[in-house]
């Protein structure tokens, strides 16, 4: 009886593969929102904030390591395109550590501002969670494909493709969380709500 190996499995079918992944990351989420799954320490405000403040620095490095990826993938730098990839993918399964005890065991903050300035802030959230949602099979897909292709073989993938649609709405998606965590942190109050 001969086994595949993951990788193996991954390459012949990376649909099979990103359906997969995503659900599981769909399901932690989903889970920390809910309380469903009691797993995450009670932490008080002063943590909460504290990982805020980390994923911050964490979704600005991941937004700089896209953004050095797609230049470099345009100025044929394959190696340092995926490196800066990997390190981008890397640096989101950390804020994935820290949001999920964050908003399981912690909590949310809510903006406190201007109606007018209240109203831009939750429609930038709403682009911003849209984009992470939209973005997780996406990004994983191109991630699958690059993982388990060589350069030359992706070519005849839909890495390209996917991944520009990936980068571009990773890119935004990030950009505007930070910018709204700005606003929410450091720019206008919030109330806490615990978990």
């Amino acid at each position: 009886m001969s086994t595949v190996n993951p990788r193996q499995r991954a390459r012949e079918r990376p649909l099979a593969a990103t359906v997969l992944l995503s659900a599981i990351g769909y399901a932690l989420v989903v889970a920390a929102f809910s309380g469903a799954v009691p797993i995450f320490p009670d932490i008080g405000r002063e943590t909460v904030d504290l990982i805020s403040h980390a994923i911050a620095v964490v979704n600005t490095l991941a937004t700089i390591s896209l953004a050095l990826g797609w230049y470099w993938i345009r100025q044929g730098e394959v190696r340092k395109h995926r490196a800066a990839m990997l390190t981008a993918f890397a640096l989101i399964l950390v804020f994935l550590l820290m949001y999920l005890p964050k908003v399981g065991g912690g909590g949310e903050k809510h903006f406190v501002g201007p109606e007018l300035v209240r109203i831009g802030y939750l429609i930038m959230l709403a682009i911003h969670i849209v984009l992470s949602v939209v973005a997780v099979p996406v990004v994983l897909y191109a991630v699958v494909l690059g993982l388990t292709h060589t350069p030359s073989e992706l070519r005849n993938t839909a890495h390209a493709r996917v991944g520009r649609i990936a980068a571009g709405t990773w890119i935004l998606s990030l950009t505007l969380g930070v910018v709204t965590y700005v606003m929410l942190n450091h720019l206008y109050d919030s109330t806490f709500v615990p978990a």
